[in-house]
């Protein structure tokens, strides 16, 4: 069974955690998180800043970010080059109870959590949370570092573009390109 540290650890946190559980590919070491102590649903916590990441990758770890994403991508998008930087093993974790079609594509540091919906053709990439009930249709593409939220339907051919915010139950029109933050519940046409 491969070995990861989670880094964040909030309410994301809690998700991936589940997530990861279910799929039986993964360990989960601890969670790396300078502002908090004690551990997270079993799992230690384990209390340095992102600069320990280097030490945990000389140890073959795979990382996943599991800080959220609401009014900003940044800390997602410095954690994730970091990760680079230190050429560091980022998993990419799909939920077994999300449905992923063999034509689409899911790229490295992206967490598909349970009940997402993924079809022929879409492109997820890197760093992406595709949060619990998302569709993301035929043809779509979401970009880097972007959170699609829970129960949020993303149409055939449209583009969510970089760092992007995409609120819960909010749609787009198809075909279409969407950047920056999306509120929960609006229709993007």
């Amino acid at each position: 069974m491969k070995k990861i540290i989670l880094i964040g650890g909030g309410g994301h946190c809690k998700s991936c955690i589940d997530v990861i559980e279910q799929t039986n590919e993964y360990e989960i070491i601890g969670i790396l998180d300078p502002f908090k102590n004690g551990s997270l649903l079993g799992y230690p916590i384990i209390n340095k800043d992102d600069k320990y990441i280097e030490e945990l990758v000389k140890k073959d770890y795979y990382f996943l970010i599991s800080i959220g994403q609401i009014k900003t991508a940044k800390k997602r998008v410095e954690i994730y080059k970091l990760l680079e930087d230190y050429n560091a093993k980022i998993a990419t974790i799909i939920s077994p109870l999300a449905y992923v079609s063999k034509h689409a594509i899911i790229k490295k540091g992206s967490v598909i959590m349970h009940h997402a919906l993924i079809n022929a053709n879409a492109t997820i990439e890197e760093n992406c949370i595709i949060n619990s009930k998302a569709l993301i249709e035929h043809d779509a593409i979401i970009h880097k570092h972007t959170h699609i939220s829970t129960g949020a339907i993303i149409n055939g051919g449209a583009e969510v573009l970089q760092e992007s915010f995409f609120g819960s139950g909010a749609v787009s029109k198809e075909y279409i390109k969407v950047d920056g933050f999306t509120k929960a519940g609006s229709v993007k046409k």
